[in-house]
């Protein structure tokens, strides 16, 4: 192995301790779908963009979550669970609430659990 593939699988082993330490519902998602570090960094840039966006009066749609999600994960193609769940969750630990209300608040999957999360 090269250098920097040496520094790149250290720093992704490094980020999965990290986030066995941390063993959140969102961590566990991130850990199962063998997301790294960037990757992480990525997403949350991504779902500033999509808050942005959202804030802006902007036409967002669920669709186009999921494909920049795939964009910057490409082993998670076509997996759109994975994209709503990383939407799910961050709206359950009360970030980005906005993001998964506005993409996934109409499914009907979904329902319950917005009714119960607002009666809460």
């Amino acid at each position: 192995m090269e250098e920097q593939e040496l520094l790149d699988r250290l720093d992704f082993i490094e980020f999965r301790q990290r986030l066995l330490f941390e063993n959140n519902s969102y961590a566990r998602l991130l850990f199962d779908h063998e997301i790294t570090r960037e990757q992480s960094d990525r997403i949350y840039d991504l779902l500033d963009d999509f808050r942005n966006s959202i804030d802006n009066g902007e036409d967002v749609h669920h669709g186009s979550f999921e494909q920049r999600i795939y964009e910057i994960a490409p082993h998670t193609s076509g997996d759109y669970h994975f994209a709503e769940s990383v939407a799910k969750i961050n709206h359950e630990r009360g970030s980005y609430e906005e993001v998964f209300e506005h993409l996934y608040g109409d499914a009907p999957k979904f329902q319950n659990y917005i009714n119960n999360h607002n009666n809460n």
